[in-house]
């Protein structure tokens, strides 16, 4: 397979930086970190007008894609797209990117379609670096952050490995796997978050210090395979997605060449070197005893917990256009160098492939989430949020909407703004904070569509239309963004308002489409329910759609056949939404409250929900016992108000 293919010439790989070492400097907001949830924290905060510090161990680093070079996937994609709604930077860097495009569970309705791209390393890290570097009220800053600045219970700054100190009124940490990280592959073990660079280690040590609740988690990663040992003409191709949609809707078009990416197996040879080897895993030695993700487990996991299994799909996904790295994704090991080599010859087409990385497991510190407040902010301590896998969660998709999130929260007490209120029937955003905040997490917490209670309102393909007058409302829009949504606003309600015209089953008809001819009447977007129903056949019943997007039509089409399912669960989102109005203190004693079990009283004092409607959600809590926290709550009220 060729992998060497020419990069088009508007693509700098070489954007300029902005620097602040070595001095001491005054910000609103200082992010420590530049993966995924630093940069989307830096930018959206810098986008609502904060004076924003972005500190990472080297420039080149930010935006680096450390595991598989993929973006979106099942309630992945959902995530991207949600956070492209408030002018995010992932989108666009993955259509940027973009080498492969594939819509996953395309035969199934679009609440569960999950879109994903395989990027180009080198184009995606460019593309978050130049919006970046165009960002107004941004200053990207190179150095290892060595401590925090205390004032009390208040953090307000960072210490530099130089010396030098910057303040700020607040600081986010977004460190991925780099607190205390610590890398294994076989018998070897080194300080590191990711192969090559640092682990930060004070910063760590002082979290620790400072009491807050500290656990470890486990990642890892697959060898890297030269593409040119790779007997391509014997595996089965899976074609980039050629009906043109791109990750975030203001990519215009496909920029990138598209290249194929292949399925390999694991083979039962595969599995009894495996087995044989099992003792030098740091997984099974017991050099590692921290939990790592069950939704992508370590190969050697798989053939452990799945000993019934022949084999396991692998799928060979090139790293970008100018290099010949391949990842194969599906055999995440820590097993030694050499077991890995034994073990890939046996897949097929790589019977002669060359190892040019091989794998390795991460283990870090991250924070209980539980700790923090749907914002991210560390409840206990004023000034400091955290985002991305700190927070205990796998995968740059959910570091990114950590990010923006936390970057609006940190923004909004700046400006002593309200934070935007997101639910659980809004955003799969939502849907994910709720479950580390009220929950927390045994392992690596991954973003799925099961997840999602009203995942039939969360498509992925309307996001913009469920979150973009947030997003403007609170001002994290550029100029850009905010004349394209108007716009498209605009289109939106035009199409409405052309569908509410009612039409007779005999009209229907007489445009040569297949109904029932039985008196029926509705309106042009009830018809639409009807799967052989489009807009474009309704044309000759006035529907204009002259110049209308192609993906705002579909995604009317799809609010029109999702209607039915939505109003049945409007009941259940009121009374959601009515008792998250219904606010719980922090310092709530729930042993004072009768009724309540001794495990009930342990879970919701780990939790301390912020509102009837979360303590709903806290595991084993009963309706009797919220009807008892209810009751205690408004006493409480009265009694405060009396004072």
């Amino acid at each position: 397979m060729e992998q060497a293919l020419a990069v088009r010439d508007h693509f700098d790989l070489k954007p300029t930086f902005r620097y602040g070492p070595n001095m001491n400097s005054d910000f609103d907001l200082i992010v420590v970190g530049g993966g995924h949830a630093g940069c989307e924290a830096a930018a959206v905060a810098a986008r609502m007008g904060v004076s924003t510090a972005l500190v990472s161990f080297t420039k080149d680093s930010i935006g680096a894609m450390s595991c598989n070079p993929a973006i979106g996937g099942l309630g992945k994609g959902h995530l991207v797209r949600e956070v492209d709604a408030f002018d995010g930077l992932i989108g666009r860097a993955a259509d940027a990117a973009a080498i492969h495009y594939r819509m996953l569970n395309l035969s199934k309705g679009a609440a569960v379609q999950g879109p994903r791209v395989q990027a180009d390393r080198k184009l995606y890290k460019a593309a978050i670096q130049r919006m970046l570097d165009a960002q107004d009220n941004l200053t990207i800053v190179e150095g290892e952050v060595a401590s925090l600045i205390f004032d009390g219970q208040t953090v307000s700054g960072i210490n530099l490995a130089d010396e030098s100190q910057i303040t700020a009124s607040a600081v986010i940490l977004a460190t991925g796997t780099f607190l205390n990280g610590k890398l294994f592959r076989g018998e070897e073990t080194v300080a590191g978050g990711r192969t090559g660079e640092a682990s930060a280690v004070s910063l760590g040590q002082q979290i620790r210090d400072a009491n807050l609740p500290i656990a470890r988690l486990k990642t890892g990663t697959p060898p890297r395979i030269d593409g040119r040992t790779i007997d391509w003409a014997a595996l089965a191709e899976q074609p980039s997605d050629d009906d043109g949609w791109t990750m975030s809707p203001l990519s215009s078009r496909r920029d990138v060449p598209q290249i194929f990416c292949a399925v390999s197996r694991t083979s039962s040879a595969t599995h009894d070197i495996i087995r044989n080897n099992l003792h030098r895993s740091p997984l099974f030695s017991g050099a590692i005893d921290a939990q790592g993700p069950r939704y992508c487990p370590s190969i050697e996991d798989k053939i452990h917990r799945f000993a019934d299994r022949d084999s396991h799909q692998v799928f060979l996904e090139p790293e970008g256009l100018d290099t010949n790295l391949v990842y194969p994704n599906g055999i995440s090991t820590s097993l030694p160098a050499d077991v890995q080599e034994a073990f890939v010859r046996t897949m097929d087409g790589l019977s002669k492939a060359d190892i040019i990385v091989p794998g390795y497991a991460v283990e870090y510190d991250h924070i209980d989430p539980r700790a923090l407040d749907r914002s991210l902010k560390v409840r206990d301590l004023d000034g400091l949020y955290c985002a991305g896998q700190i927070n205990g969660t796998t995968g740059y998709e959910e570091a990114a909407a950590q990010g923006l999130i936390a970057g609006m929260g940190a923004a909004c007490a700046i400006q002593g703004k309200a934070v935007p209120e997101l639910d659980r029937g809004t955003s799969y955003m939502a849907v994910m904070i709720d479950d580390l905040v009220l929950q927390g997490v045994t392992e690596p917490y991954r973003m799925l569509t099961a997840r999602a209670e009203y995942r039939l309102r969360l498509r992925a393909d309307n996001a913009t239309t469920r979150l973009g007058t947030i997003a403007q409302d609170i001002g994290c829009l550029s100029a850009e963004r905010e004349r394209w949504f108007d716009a498209r606003q605009s289109q939106r309600a035009a199409v409405i308002d052309q569908l509410q015209v009612v039409h007779s089953c005999e009209a229907i008809a007489g445009q040569g489409i297949d109904v029932r001819r039985d008196g029926t009447k509705q309106s042009l977007f009830e018809w639409l329910r009807f799967p052989n129903i489009s807009i474009a056949s309704l044309e000759g019943l006035g529907i204009s759609c002259v110049d209308i997007d192609s993906g705002l039509l579909a995604e009317v089409e799809e609010d029109a056949r999702y209607a039915p399912y939505l109003q049945r669960q409007e009941a259940e989102l009121k009374d959601l939404r009515a008792n998250e109005q219904i606010r719980l203190s922090d310092d709530l004693d729930y042993a004072a409250i009768a009724g309540l079990s001794n495990e009930m009283v342990e879970r919701l004092k780990g939790a301390r929900p912020e509102t009837l409607a979360a303590a709903s959600r806290v595991r084993g809590i009963t309706p009797a016992a919220l009807a008892a926290i209810l009751v205690h709550a408004r006493r409480r009220e009265v009694k405060n108000l009396a004072a």
